[in-house]
């Protein structure tokens, strides 16, 4: 999936990834109160960390609910973003077989260097006892947030290395029971769908919701730029 990483072009923002397919998924679906699960958000993590294009997730939960309401008979409604995950693979596909590179926009950096410093701070000041030396790398990236406004990218992956040593940290406080606790409520949600995800694809969910549960029970915040709004 590598070959996957590709911005969208056009007025969707690249790190707005998670709003937009929440927002997607909603209006798909038809009922704008209707809340995604953590397997939901675990499912949409692991696209984004495999470089899926947002342009190919917003198509494949289309495509999913046109074949759905082309059913004669609806034995049931759509209750997780699970159901389209064929959809948007199948759409990644297509896309990354294309041939031929989207050109990107110039845009106007979707952060400014105010939001970066307080979000970097706000990290920061919410990282618990034991996380300190994390803690002081991101005081120490928010005192640099003019800097980092024009290079985002580097800053992200800076993030993604702090975000998984304090995801090392925190599995490694982890008693046994809470482990088995996480395996069993991922193992509960994830049975509908077994069938309808390569092992591939299911591993990577499975990393991605036992992280996301584990970051939650600990109070621990994430840190990617893409948690921004």
């Amino acid at each position: 999936m590598r070959g996957l990483r590709t911005r969208c072009s056009g007025a969707l923002n690249y790190f707005n990834y998670f709003t937009e397919i929440e927002e997607h998924f909603q209006r798909a679906r038809g009922t704008a109160l209707f809340l995604m699960s953590p397997l939901d958000w675990a499912l949409v993590e692991s696209w984004k960390n495999a470089g899926v294009p947002l342009e190919a997730v917003l198509r494949g939960i289309d495509a999913a609910f046109e074949k759905w309401r082309s059913r004669k008979i609806k034995s049931q409604m759509v209750n997780s973003l699970a159901f389209c995950a064929q959809a948007v693979m199948a759409e990644a596909e297509i896309m990354a077989g294309g041939g031929t590179a989207r050109a990107r926009r110039e845009t106007a950096p979707p952060f400014s260097a105010e939001e970066l410093q307080g979000y970097l701070g706000r990290n920061a000041a919410a990282l618990p006892a034991g996380f300190e030396e994390i803690a002081a790398s991101l005081r120490k990236l928010a005192g640099e947030a003019e800097q980092h406004v024009a290079d985002l990218e580097a800053l992200e992956q800076h993030l993604t290395v702090l975000e998984e040593k304090m995801i090392a940290a925190a599995r490694a406080r982890q008693s046994e029971e809470e482990l088995l606790e996480s395996r069993r409520e991922l193992d509960r949600q994830l049975r509908p769908y077994r069938g309808k995800m390569t092992a591939e694809q299911l591993a990577m969910l499975e990393k991605q919701y036992l992280e996301r549960h584990l970051l939650e029970k600990a109070g621990l915040p994430r840190l990617s730029l893409f948690y921004m709004r």
